[in-house]
């Protein structure tokens, strides 16, 4: 909410008012999330139907486009379309430089995510680096085949040069996806 309110320069309560006005049609989730010692705190995001009110529903092309690559009966061929669609998409967010550290590569990776609008962020408090995805961009697709989880961290896994491990998944319940890559 400070967040909004420092952006749009209203106040809190206004800024409630309309988070509470949107959740009542369905447009803006909350989601209570919990990170370290302290109280949870809470994080609003627009909800399936408010994407659909925007007119950026292209999960119903994904979904129907992902299983009718997986519905491919000859092997070879589906794993050549699979792989293909790995290819483009590790083109698409850029090989990182291999000689840079790990957490280089990490921000590149999340420079890359978030201009084309995934709610990324990089937690590099612990041993390893993880990389965060607030929010599941492939929501319902994962949710019919976690095939698709599978494929996302191996183009971050490409990518970044190292092997990378989902830790989290919203599929299993998780409030958001963690990759752990490899040192």
């Amino acid at each position: 909410i400070s967040e909004i309110c420092d952006s749009v320069g209203v106040t809190a309560t206004a800024i409630r008012q309309r988070l509470v006005r949107l959740q009542g049609q369905g447009f803006v989730s909350r989601v209570m999330v919990r990170s370290g010692r302290g109280r949870p705190h809470f994080v609003y995001q627009v909800s399936e139907s408010g994407l659909k009110q925007l007119g950026e529903n292209y999960s119903d092309l994904a979904l129907i486009l992902w299983q009718e690559m997986q519905s491919i009966e000859e092997p070879v061929l589906r794993d050549r379309v699979v792989r293909r669609v790995r290819e483009s998409m590790v083109q698409r967010y850029g090989r990182t430089d291999r000689s840079r550290p790990l957490t280089d590569r990490l921000r590149q990776l999340q420079a890359s995510l978030v201009d084309r609008g995934f709610d990324i962020e990089i937690d590099d408090s612990g041993s390893l680096p993880i990389l965060r995805e607030n929010s599941c961009p492939y929501q319902e697709l994962a949710s019919s085949d976690e095939g698709i989880c599978g494929l996302e961290q191996e183009v971050f896994g490409e990518v970044l040069g190292t092997k990378v491990t989902l830790t989290k998944c919203c599929r299993d319940g998780h409030h958001c996806c963690e990759f752990q890559p490899a040192r």
